[in-house]
């Protein structure tokens, strides 16, 4: 099949997913409707990890970490008193710190340019869609360009054309929700404010913002994004006329000399489509799920619907799917879309209480926080990205009972490795596990001489790393990864634990893993024949 696999949408997430598709060998188009990129504001700064990890595997990782700015201090205020303080780790062995703040017009450059040097994603602006349709044999969508109208035939289409997208209103998917009265001025501003390291300030009640609250972030270059919440009524215009921008700007900057490189006032929203999959057109980002930015977790889950969607699509394409794995992917994403929904609409509670109980329930954690340590730990000013779990995943070989009830669901919980967890990363002879995945299976075998079986599964796996070979190096992945002798742990082409398998457990181990494979590429469990 040499047709490509359309992309409707040229930001991060349509380009991440062209790339990753490109891994695999399969071309795509990436149909863009503006006449050229639109490079204003910073937009989305924050940049996860293990989402760095995600764009490392297309070539810009390392990038986007080397020309952002890594902060590991966030100090937390209620009026003029500091009242928390986070402080992460240093990075280690990581190939990547928990965060960096590089702007979302930053990485957009990095990820054109890798588009650019690569043959097998054909990137096209100026084309707006005007109709899609879709039967068995894929997805027909007509485009308009300057030079008229034209029709493009594909297997799949991934609509990755933002929160006003073109793709969901033609399906005639709703986008329920809301959005908040409150609005959000937000400016990217150049000052040295003399900092010994970069880090996050939060505000509360400042008294030169009373009842609401600012958000302090740093910037490559010494830019800073301020973020202040202001009335419904907000008048940027007449603030810009008058001193009142400066006197705002200066509250939070004291006397320093400063240049305003953009601003913006928006409103934010909580919404989500009712499927992230119609057919064979699946929704990725902002097309599919909108959340207010308090917590880093729109681009990033953007970036890893991405990666989700690239591996289902390929082995679609390369004939491995079952008739379960495309449905996976709403299954897996969607839920994941709940969560961020979930996490970013406590906070908002928070940050904007929409009735009495709301605002009683803040002005006391806020109170409290001055003098107790365990007041300031209910502030929630927002819960940082980070992967989401499939232990509910039909693609998932279920983990023990016991490790499913001890499960940790709370935001900001580490994860114990089991099935359905981004599998932690290590280091092997081989190289990085994070290096490694992206598109086949890997199964790290430990003390067991499990080898994938002639035909379908050698397709499936690459060769499998034996652990117990790495010396003391192996000893110490074992353990990360809580493996006993005997056992072995599939992950699968985006990093997910797709088994934990224990052949004193399973019995035939081989049998085991084939069942766990077959489950993991969406096939029935019932069946034996391909």
């Amino acid at each position: 099949m040499s047709e490509p696999v359309l992309i409707v949408g040229g930001g991060p997430v349509g380009m991440v997913s062209g790339l990753l598709l490109a891994r695999f060998g399969i071309p795509s188009m990436v149909l863009e409707a503006q006449p050229s990129r639109q490079l204003v504001g910073s937009r989305s700064i924050c940049v996860q990890g293990d989402v760095l990890d995600i764009l490392e595997r297309v070539g810009v990782g390392t990038q986007v970490a080397d020309v952002g700015v890594t902060w590991r201090r966030g100090r937390t205020y209620y009026r003029d008193q500091q009242v928390a303080e986070l402080t992460f780790p240093e990075v280690g062995d990581r190939a990547f710190p928990p965060f960096v703040n590089t702007p979302q017009t930053v990485v957009e450059l990095l990820l054109e340019q890798r588009v650019a040097e690569e043959p097998l994603v054909d990137f096209r602006y100026g084309h707006q869609v005007v109709a899609i349709d879709q039967d068995d044999s894929g997805v027909t969508v007509r485009v308009s360009t300057q030079d008229g109208e034209l029709e493009l035939h594909s297997s799949h289409c991934v609509a990755a054309d933002g929160a006003r997208s073109t793709v969901r209103d033609l399906l005639g998917l709703p986008f329920p929700g809301l959005s908040y009265q409150d609005k959000f001025l937000i400016t990217d501003i150049r000052a040295k404010l003399g900092f010994a390291v970069p880090e996050r300030r939060f505000y509360f009640d400042p008294p030169w913002n009373p009842g609401r609250q600012v958000l302090l972030h740093p910037q490559p270059d010494d830019v800073w994004r301020i973020d202040w919440q202001v009335p419904a009524d907000f008048d940027l215009a007449a603030e810009q006329s008058g001193d009142g921008l400066d006197r705002r700007v200066r509250a939070v900057l004291g006397d320093v000399d400063y240049e305003v490189i953009w601003m913006s006032v928006y409103r934010f929203h909580q919404r989500i489509a009712p499927s992230m999959r119609v057919g064979r057109i699946l929704l990725a980002g902002d097309s599919a799920h909108v959340m207010s930015p308090f917590g880093a977790r729109g681009l990033n889950s953007g970036v890893s619907d991405a990666e989700n969607v690239a591996w289902k699509i390929a082995f679609d394409r390369r004939g491995l799917a079952g008739p379960r794995l495309l449905d996976s992917y709403d299954v897996e994403r969607r839920a994941a879309a709940e969560e961020n929904l979930r996490v970013t609409g406590e906070t908002m509670r928070f940050l904007v209480p929409q009735d009495d109980a709301d605002r009683a329930h803040r002005l006391a954690v806020l109170q409290r926080s001055v003098t107790d340590p365990d007041g300031s730990a209910e502030i929630d000013s927002g819960k940082l990205a980070e992967p989401f779990y499939y232990l509910e995943s039909p693609l998932t070989t279920p983990a023990y009972h016991h490790d499913l009830v001890r499960f940790p669901r709370e935001p900001g919980r580490a994860r114990p490795p089991i099935a359905g967890v981004l599998c932690p990363d290590a280091r092997f002879d081989s190289g990085r596990l994070r290096e490694l995945v992206g598109t086949q299976f890997v199964v790290l075998t430990y003390w067991c001489d499990w080898q994938p079986r002639p035909g379908w599964e050698r397709r499936l796996v690459t060769q499998p790393i034996p652990i117990d070979k790495d010396g003391h190096a192996g000893e110490s992945v074992a353990e990360l990864y809580r493996l006993r002798p005997g056992s072995l742990l599939i992950v699968r082409p985006d990093g997910y634990i797709a088994a934990v398998l224990d052949e004193r457990e399973v019995g035939d181990l081989a049998a085991a893993v084939t069942a766990a494979l077959r489950r993991a590429t969406g096939w029935s469990d019932g069946s034996t024949e391909l």
